[in-house]
């Protein structure tokens, strides 16, 4: 699970006015921030099955997002793509 301060900050980096927390840049954004912390937890709990097929689920749910947002609106899918590192 995310924090809430760090929950917060990401937030705040990806909102787009003052009382946004459910956009869907902000939705990827935790999303990604849930699959990094997942990322570190599989370093040392390798057998870990339960919590893998959450992250498939989180990994696909972002995946949608992303279709999403590509298909919306393909200059804010290319930003947040950038300043999430998700592509090379």
């Amino acid at each position: 699970m995310i924090r809430k301060e760090e929950k917060n900050k990401v937030i705040n980096d990806f909102k787009k006015h003052d009382t946004d927390t459910g956009s869907i840049e902000v939705q990827v954004a935790l999303l990604t921030k849930h699959i990094e912390n997942l990322a570190l937890h599989f370093k040392g709990n390798h057998k870990d099955y339960g919590s893998k097929r959450g992250l498939l689920k989180i990994v696909s749910k972002r995946k949608k997002c992303l279709q999403y947002l590509e298909r919306t609106d393909i200059s804010k899918y290319k930003e947040i793509i950038s300043r999430l590192g998700l592509r090379k």
